[in-house]
């Protein structure tokens, strides 16, 4: 299989890193550090070897680094053409969604173009078991919000360093400087990796309910003074 990226990109270099399907390290190999990134390898039908607890990494020894850090793996060099994308959003989905979110960014409530703003699952992806069916264009307003929320390219980034780091250490993510969740508190207490009533609470799992949770506690201080 030809490399799928376009020559002189991260992703055309960690390919032909890879391409031997043995696991190379992050730090010292490969040049992708987001896991964004993997997650659209994926979406492309890019098929990434798992460790023995079906992440899409392992934690192995690197003589290079002289530490236990995180690698990647090729599976196969065989690209799925017929995998879904993980998102599964069509462009008249897509735009029924934004206009439902009034084209509002989540996490610093900013009205934005339309092209400023991408359709992001709560639910991060990295902790999906299994790609999710085709959303259909028939989605209802509550369905819609319940599931999604628009962010900016570098703020979705940041949620997926958050996520990911929480999948790493069980410890959820947070608004810069602010400790705060609107149920629960740091450790993430899901009864398995892909439980998604680990993530209530936390901010980069909604936003909007972070803030109303946040809001109470203030206003009921102001109330007593």
């Amino acid at each position: 299989m030809t490399n799928p990226f376009k020559q002189n990109t991260t992703s055309y270099h960690d390919w032909e890193v890879m391409k031997d399907l043995k696991w190379h390290c992050t730090k010292c190999e490969l040049k992708s550090a987001q896991a964004k990134t993997w997650q659209v390898w994926r979406q492309m039908g890019i098929q990434l070897d798992t460790d023995e607890k079906e992440n899409f990494y392992k934690r192995i020894y690197c003589p290079i680094c002289d530490m236990v850090t995180v690698h990647r793996k090729l599976k196969s060099l065989e690209i799925l053409e017929d995998t879904k994308i993980r998102s599964g959003i069509s462009q008249k989905l897509a735009k029924k969604i934004k206009e439902i979110l009034n084209y509002e960014e989540a996490v610093f409530l900013r009205k934005m173009p339309s092209k400023e703003l991408e359709i992001d699952h709560k639910f991060p992806q990295i902790r999906w078991k299994s790609d999710e069916e085709e959303n259909k264009v028939t989605m209802s307003e509550e369905e819609i919000k319940q599931k999604f929320m628009l962010l900016t390219r570098s703020n979705n980034l940041l949620k997926s360093r958050f996520c990911e780091k929480c999948v790493k250490t069980g410890k959820r993510g947070y608004f810069p400087g602010i400790y705060f969740w609107y149920e629960g508190d740091e450790e993430w207490r899901g009864e398995d990796m892909y439980d998604e009533r680990g993530c209530i609470g936390c901010f980069w799992y909604d936003p909007y309910k972070w803030r109303e949770g946040l809001d109470e506690i203030v206003n009921k201080k102001h109330k007593k003074n």
